[in-house]
């Protein structure tokens, strides 16, 4: 597996009454780009917000070390 940046569009409510739109990034774990952003689709899902994938494409990162693999 590999990981991918995924740019995603999300819409949140502005200070005065609007909506707004914020530009996200996400590292996701994946076969592939197209199952990069079926995951991600998948994250939103049932989410009370408009949002929309903009691009996905491969990230340079070999591990992600976080600390319940430190022991």
């Amino acid at each position: 597996m590999t990981y991918y940046i995924s740019k995603v569009k999300v819409a949140t409510d502005g200070p005065k009454g609007g909506t707004k739109w914020l530009n996200e990034t996400y590292l996701v774990k994946a076969a592939s780009v197209t199952h990069a952003e079926e995951l991600v689709y998948k994250d939103f899902e049932g989410a009370q917000m408009d949002f929309e994938v903009k691009s996905v494409s491969a990230s340079k990162i070999g591990k992600v070390i976080d600390n319940s693999q430190i022991k």
